[in-house]
């Protein structure tokens, strides 16, 4: 099985590309946990919540990839919420850098309107581009492989689709 990452900071277009590849191609997609908590318990998150939101969104991972599947396309996973940890608080705890990490990651630029919805904290610029350099560094210092994803909304969509297609 390949495990597909997407990654970046918030409003760069990833639940929304992963909903379209999995209409595409037909594989599970592991949606962001993260957001399921925000929506239910609020964004003034501490570490412990980071932490409980990366157990959540491996289990899920875990549990999906059980089934089998080809492909597996994941909304995001643990780094993504180290990356959250460094750009809340400074640093990213161990736990967070050490889950299994997947086979590729698609890092996704934040050069793209963000859209408010609630959940999501950093919309001015030089927020936005410091999440997406801290997204970026968590990615090289793991040593995972990862594309970058950029564009408009809809050349997000087809270099995603590239990539899965060269991948398969």
């Amino acid at each position: 099985m390949i495990r597909v990452c997407l990654h970046g900071a918030e409003s760069t277009g990833k639940s929304t590309v992963a909903r379209k590849l999995e209409a595409r191609f037909g594989y599970p997609v592991v949606s962001e946990y993260g957001r399921t908590y925000a929506e239910a318990h609020g964004t003034e998150f501490t570490l412990a919540d980071l932490l409980a939101i990366a157990r959540e969104q491996d289990r899920l991972t875990r549990d999906a990839a059980a089934r089998h599947s080809p492909l597996l396309i994941l909304d995001t996973d643990p780094l993504m919420t180290a990356a959250w940890a460094e750009m809340l608080f400074g640093a990213a705890p161990d736990e967070l850098l050490g889950y299994e990490k997947a086979e590729h990651y698609l890092l996704f630029s934040p050069r793209v309107p963000w859209i408010a919805d609630g959940t999501r904290l950093f919309g001015n610029d030089a927020d936005r581009a410091r999440f997406a350099a801290i997204a970026e560094a968590v990615l090289v210092r793991s040593g995972v492989r990862y594309g970058k994803i950029g564009g408009d909304w809809s050349d997000r969509e087809r270099d995603a689709v590239a990539a899965i297609e060269g991948m398969l």
